[in-house]
């Protein structure tokens, strides 16, 4: 009698262990984001009104600024268990989840409404994309059309060729683009750029208006060719082993609040580039604008660079066609305006 009782008490007890440890989670979140901006803020509000909800079930902890190093460490620390999840870029997950790239093909878009156009038809996929590839997210965060910035006038081909071009540190599909270019990149930690361009280990820079103020970058650049060389996006993604650990009522509060946090976040990050790029002039930021005859060069040259991209596995056909796709029929409908 006595043992069925001392049984029946362990499996219990191993029962709401069982229990507890699916509902109760911390959240260790990297980022580059630096404390104390309108990112920081949306997430640490998100993550009250999570522990809030769900009673405290639920708890994150951020590690901002690049404490826990690059986008790549952060996804290390993440498959060993270290960290849950990060702040990170969409390129991050290029290995993971390759066609989630789609928006990131060089010189693809030309103006915010296409992106919009697209977006609105893709976002879904390229979020089904990253779930596939092992994590959850909670909608795409707009990170900007990106503009080639230098210290010099980069007006031609010739004169991308002849800068020091900076690119991320192993990011493949960048190293690819420039390749079509015949540039030379110099890759860098994202920490170790300003320091590039204040001792002229670097010259030139792709970034958005508001990524080059965050940066600082701005006080090193004097022009910016009006080109935007590629559009980007973050999310914050949570590992999935880690997100299903969560009953099935704190995963939904959690992709509520977090979705409406990042919604906000894209959407002021419109706001901030726009005014950005206005910024960026009335600090003596100096446009260029291509002649029609080169800028048809940088896009011929960036149609080769897609080709060597799908060819090489980095995304599939079938996506980039329908990024293409999706362009086609929003210029068709302008032009029939």
């Amino acid at each position: 009698m006595w043992f069925k009782w001392i049984k029946t008490a362990v499996v219990s007890a191993a029962a709401i262990a069982f229990v507890s440890s699916t509902q109760a989670a911390e959240f260790k979140i990297a980022t580059l984001s630096p404390d104390g901006s309108a990112w920081m803020k949306e997430m640490r509000q998100a993550a009250k009104e999570i522990k809030t909800q769900t009673d405290g079930r639920v708890k994150f902890k951020f590690y901002p600024g690049g404490v826990m190093g690059s986008d790549e460490a952060v996804m290390r620390k993440i498959r060993i268990g270290q960290l849950q999840g990060g702040a990170m870029t969409g390129g991050s997950f290029a290995a993971v989840a390759p066609d989630s790239q789609a928006y990131n093909l060089p010189l693809k878009f030309r103006s915010f409404e296409e992106v919009d156009y697209v977006r609105a038809q893709m976002d879904e996929q390229v979020g089904a994309d990253i779930k596939a590839g092992g994590f959850t997210t909670f909608g795409l965060a707009e990170g900007g059309l990106a503009y080639t910035m230098s210290k010099k006038t980069i007006d031609s081909v010739e004169a991308l060729r002849a800068g020091k071009v900076w690119i991320p540190n192993d990011d493949k599909g960048a190293q690819r683009a420039t390749d079509a270019f015949g540039v030379s990149p110099i890759p860098l930690q994202l920490a170790d750029v300003l320091a590039g361009l204040q001792t002229g280990l670097v010259d030139t820079v792709a970034t958005s208006p508001i990524g080059a103020i965050a940066l600082q970058w701005h006080t090193q650049v004097k022009t910016m060719t009006d080109v935007p060389m590629l559009y980007f996006y973050a999310v914050m993604a949570i590992d999935n082993r880690s997100f299903n650990r969560l009953n099935a009522g704190d995963q939904a509060i959690v992709t509520e609040v977090m979705t409406a946090a990042f919604k906000r976040i894209d959407a002021q990050n419109r706001k901030d580039n726009i005014a950005a790029y206005d910024a960026l002039q009335q600090q003596g930021v100096k446009v260029v604008a291509l002649t029609d005859e080169e800028r048809v060069r940088w896009y011929q040259l960036a149609e080769d660079a897609e080709k060597t991209i799908v060819q090489q596995g980095v995304m599939s056909q079938q996506v980039a066609d329908e990024v293409d796709r999706h362009l086609e029929q929003y210029r068709s409908s302008v032009a029939a305006q």
